[in-house]
């Protein structure tokens, strides 16, 4: 079993909050927004920058990294945190822009030294939407006084639970199962969730560890656990479950099995 979920997930989650809460869903009650058009810049990977592009991913956004150390280029790589390695701001742009006129997702890192690309991109004019905290990145983002939108600290709102589920053996046959759970027991107009739920998967990878989070309501929560219990015991999921909810100082442990 994978609980208690990995950090790097519960960080991603909570950044991903951040990001998202400038989104405004005026298209309609119901409507998914997201950053789709938008660059985000995220510096050097290191591992908040690392959370950071994986939840700009999940997000929408296009981001854009520069890394000198090899073997960070290596890891994101694997990890599928950032699509192409360049080594050129000129490369970059030119996979970027047309990814952000297509509105996709994509995560550019080059291969240099963070203020060499920085004080390229001021010269040349590229103005992120997106940027570091500065709180994360040790100084303020010379993009801000251009324009720049600052990504707030990755806090989630108090009133929601944190729910975290894993499965005893394989994962890439019941996770999914239990995520369509999930995607039921949330209200149809939290689009943030639900794109969560959507695309973490497939954005996080193996950075997962096999286990799966989700910050909601608590109704939701407890409807989750009511609804993986009763399809376990009634043998629609053949496999031992574990569940974690937590929030206000407050946690919770399930197990259900066969």
């Amino acid at each position: 079993m994978n609980l208690p979920p990995p950090d790097f997930t519960i960080q991603v989650a909570r950044i991903y909050a951040g990001m998202i809460a400038g989104t405004d869903a005026s298209a309609g009650l119901n409507a998914e927004m997201n950053l789709g058009g938008a660059l985000f810049y995220a510096g050097e990977l290191d591992p908040h920058g690392r959370a950071m592009v994986v939840a700009a991913n999940i997000a929408g956004a296009a981001s854009l990294a520069a890394e000198p150390d090899s073997a960070r280029q290596k890891l994101a790589l694997r990890d599928g945190v950032v699509d192409f390695l360049v080594n050129s701001l000129d490369e970059a742009l030119r996979i970027l822009k047309n990814q952000i006129r297509k509105k996709e997702i994509a995560a550019v890192c080059i291969a240099g030294a963070t203020k060499t690309v920085q004080r390229e991109m001021l010269e040349r004019g590229v103005l992120p939407n997106l940027v570091r905290t500065v709180e994360e990145s040790g100084n303020d983002s010379p993009f801000i006084s251009q324009g720049a939108r600052r990504i707030p600290a990755a806090v989630v709102d108090e009133d929601l639970t944190m729910v975290a589920w894993s499965v005893a053996s394989a994962p890439a046959q019941w996770l999914p199962k239990l995520d369509a759970i999930a995607n039921d027991c949330v209200p149809d107009q939290d689009w943030k969730s639900r794109r969560w739920l959507r695309l973490s998967p497939r954005y996080l990878g193996r950075l997962a560890k096999g286990a799966r989070v989700l910050y909601c309501g608590r109704l939701a929560a407890e409807e989750f656990i009511r609804r993986v219990q009763e399809q376990v015991e009634g043998g629609e999921v053949r496999v031992a479950v574990e569940i974690q909810i937590s929030g206000r100082g407050l946690r919770d442990d399930y197990r259900f099995a066969l």
